[in-house]
């Protein structure tokens, strides 16, 4: 699935969106399933508000986005729906995980969407990444970094030709950072799937074909 990007400005940024020189704004740009993508930028700049506008929270924006024939501003509340569950999926920067529910529930439910992943693959994941003996405790009394890593098992749970990944390890340490970016390489390159990284600094989490500020 191609993503496809023209002349986007969202509107809350449209007064100030050159402040940092930024090169995603109001141009013409056109990314491959299977690439890797890095958008850096400070915060304030809109790095959240570009990932949320790909996935479709956001509409207040000029230009058009497209995945692949898939207009997101003509898409209705049902064909978004199945765009997601079968082509993106996303880690959140504020993790939107469901606090009274326990690490595995907030993992199942996400799987149980699509069954494209067993349960074992899902519990095998949160081992690898630590989690393995919090199966059954809220997430409301994990720390931000474990609910970092319960977010992103949970997005690694569905099927997905692209991955959002809005500042995905902002709270974890090295040890656990590197975890994190072999199983997500591992899962998303089962299927060649692309994937976009929000970052405040440049790294080299993944190797990246195409770089942007904003």
């Amino acid at each position: 699935m191609r993503l496809s990007i023209n002349h986007l400005i969202p509107l809350p940024l449209k007064q100030q969106h050159n402040t940092y020189n930024a090169t995603a704004w109001e141009q013409d740009l056109v990314f491959n399933q299977g690439e890797h993508i890095l958008v850096q930028g400070p915060s304030g700049s809109g790095k959240t508000l570009f990932i949320n506008t790909l996935y479709g929270l956001r509409k207040d924006f000029e230009g058009k986005v497209h995945w692949s024939a898939f207009n997101l501003k003509e898409l209705t509340a049902m064909q978004l729906s199945q765009l997601r569950a079968a082509s993106l999926s996303i880690v959140f920067q504020d993790m939107r995980l469901f606090p009274e529910l326990t690490v595995w529930e907030n993992v199942d439910i996400k799987r149980r969407i699509t069954d494209t992943v067993t349960g074992y693959d899902a519990e095998q994941w949160l081992e690898r990444l630590g989690m393995g003996n919090k199966l059954d405790v809220e997430v409301s009394q994990l720390s931000a970094g474990e609910q970092q890593r319960v977010a992103i098992v949970r997005a690694l749970s569905q099927p997905f030709e692209w991955l959002l990944l809005d500042e995905p390890f902002s709270y974890l340490d090295f040890f656990n950072r590197q975890k994190a970016i072999a199983l997500i390489k591992e899962v998303a390159g089962f299927t060649r799937a692309g994937i976009v990284v929000t970052s405040v600094a440049a790294n080299d989490d993944f190797v990246y074909d195409k770089k942007m500020l904003l």
